[in-house]
């Protein structure tokens, strides 16, 4: 369960329209390694871990959720008042087509979120139980 406040977790200042920053920015929102995948890879790695550090991967995957959530807002105030020819000099002419000024979880290249940029690897990390030292398994964690 999460406590949602009805603020960004650090305020978004854009002083101008930018759509090609945008369109970088897009893959940080749906891209493979983007804050949405990155959410979920934690949040699904945390039930197959020793019960030790469930919270921590817990922790680790809502804050994620922060990062989408200012990117999200980053890529909108980028884009909001664009015209149709700047998004088309920026690379984004087929995204307005298909999504107007909506934002939709799409790599930089135009391609849909899927599913399969998550992955599972069974036993994500290997645990030893001293005071602060944790022995990293099969798989890695991106930490940003």
């Amino acid at each position: 369960m999460w406590y949602y406040e009805k603020k960004l977790q650090y305020p978004v200042k854009v002083s101008r329209c930018n759509p090609t920053l945008a369109k970088y920015l897009i893959e940080q929102y749906g891209g493979a390694d983007g804050e949405l995948s990155a959410a979920l890879r934690y949040l699904n790695q945390r039930y197959t871990i020793p019960d030790k550090v469930v919270g921590l991967l817990n922790d680790i995957g809502t804050e994620e959720f922060a990062h989408l959530e200012m990117i999200a807002t980053m890529i909108y105030k980028l884009t909001k008042d664009a015209t149709t020819e700047q998004l088309v000099a920026a690379g984004l002419g087929e995204h307005f087509v298909n999504h107007d000024h909506a934002l939709y979880y799409q790599n930089a290249a135009g391609s849909p979120w899927t599913a399969t940029y998550i992955q599972a690897k069974g036993d994500p990390i290997v645990f030893k139980d001293t005071k602060s030292t944790y022995l990293f398994g099969r798989c890695f964690f991106i930490f940003h």
